[in-house]
């Protein structure tokens, strides 16, 4: 289930790195790695689902973070 989620508006070809893992809090968090989108999820595999959703079904362009990784959402 996801709680909150970032618009995308990109134009590359190519696949987009997805970082998924935990924040401070121990919420998952899957973030592109420029904040073109992002999301806090439930669990480990939704994060895995909405990445690979949005970088078009690319595994290998997701990197599990080893540390803390946050959501961070620009302002408008």
């Amino acid at each position: 289930m996801m709680i909150q989620v970032l618009a995308s508006h990109s134009s590359d070809c190519a696949p987009q790195i997805v970082f998924v893992g935990k924040n401070r809090a121990g919420n998952w968090v899957a973030r592109e790695q420029q904040g073109a989108f992002g999301g806090l999820f439930v669990n480990r595999a939704e994060a895995l689902k909405y990445a690979l959703f949005k970088n078009g079904h690319h595994p290998e362009s997701i990197i599990e973070a080893t540390r803390e990784i946050e959501l961070d959402i620009p302002s408008p």
